[in-house]
């Protein structure tokens, strides 16, 4: 006989949390202050709070939104820790995200240099609803709050020959341990997109999570949301954003390049070298459900593929 055993973290008595007990509560803790001293500061100075921001209603799920203690419980994030994902929110403490930069540079024509402060004052914050799909076979649904990636485009004015973007992560070793522990790979984090890719309406710039700036653990301060790929292609702690000419390597190529491609776009019938995509795990309730060819976001994408990329 097959026993289950349930991992320490998962509560089996609830379903995820039903999205008007969600929308309520949010607003519940907005009219009470509980959104952290940045908040309190704003609101002093008559600085308006851009969380929660408006929800973009053409964004739906087929699933419940995860519990929000589960979202930013069970994180890959292994600049911080590779072997126990509940053990990176517990590692980011001396993780330091303000100020923070974010570097625009390469083939662009307005190279600039922006202050985390400034992305979120004068972006055009919206919520969204996102199946998010890790390459292990573990998916999520979260309401991101950010801005489309073109937008950011549209203000550094790339040049005719940028044909890529590249991304890198933040490199702080005396922050995050597992840059120390973990020297096998090429630190700092790095990842790329085609430039159709990046200017796809999905491609997300994120700045918070369940109405409140973006947590540690889940990528703070900034981070993109590339939905249709593997969780991985969406780079955390973004410190540089560069336009190129020819295909960026990555970060996970370089470090096992017959199991992860440029592309990795979400392909249930393309299995993993040690494990099927066929399926996925619902966190928190590890619930088994068909995976979606582009995690379901087939009629936004699917015409920048050929079917062979990955």
């Amino acid at each position: 006989m097959l026993i289950k055993t349930p991992p320490d973290w998962q509560i089996l008595e609830n379903k995820a949390t039903p999205e008007p007990v969600y929308q309520n509560r949010r607003q519940l803790l907005k009219a009470a202050g509980f959104f952290g001293a940045s908040t309190l500061l704003k609101a002093a100075t008559g600085e308006k709070n851009p969380y929660p921001a408006p929800r973009n209603q053409e964004f739906t799920l087929d699933r419940p939104i995860t519990p929000d203690w589960a979202a930013e419980s069970y994180n890959n994030f292994y600049e911080f820790n590779q072997e126990d994902k509940m053990a990176v929110k517990k590692m980011v403490g001396n993780f330091q995200i303000s100020p923070w930069n974010v570097e625009v540079t390469g083939l662009v024509n307005k190279p600039r240099k922006y202050d985390i402060d400034e992305i979120v004052r004068t972006m055009p914050l919206e919520e969204r609803l996102y199946r998010h799909r890790c390459v292990e076979a573990w998916a999520m649904a979260v309401p991101w709050t950010g801005f489309p990636f073109s937008e950011l485009v549209k203000q550094v004015d790339p040049k005719p020959e940028a044909k890529f973007v590249r991304f890198v992560s933040v490199f702080r070793p005396k922050e995050m341990p597992g840059q120390v522990k973990y020297t096998w790979y090429e630190w700092p984090y790095f990842e790329g997109l085609r430039m159709d890719e990046a200017m796809n309406p999905l491609t997300l710039v994120v700045t918070g999570l369940y109405g409140k700036p973006l947590p540690k653990q889940n990528g703070a301060p900034i981070r993109v949301v590339v939905p249709w790929k593997y969780g991985y292609k969406s780079a955390k702690s973004i410190v540089k954003i560069e336009f190129i000419a020819k295909q960026p390597d990555t970060f996970w190529h370089r470090s096992a390049p017959n199991e992860y491609g440029f592309y990795s776009n979400v392909q249930p019938s393309r299995p993993h070298p040690r494990w099927s995509q066929r399926t996925e795990k619902l966190i928190p309730e590890m619930e088994r459900r068909p995976t979606l060819l582009y995690n379901g976001y087939e009629r936004w994408v699917a015409g920048m593929y050929n079917g062979k990329e990955y």
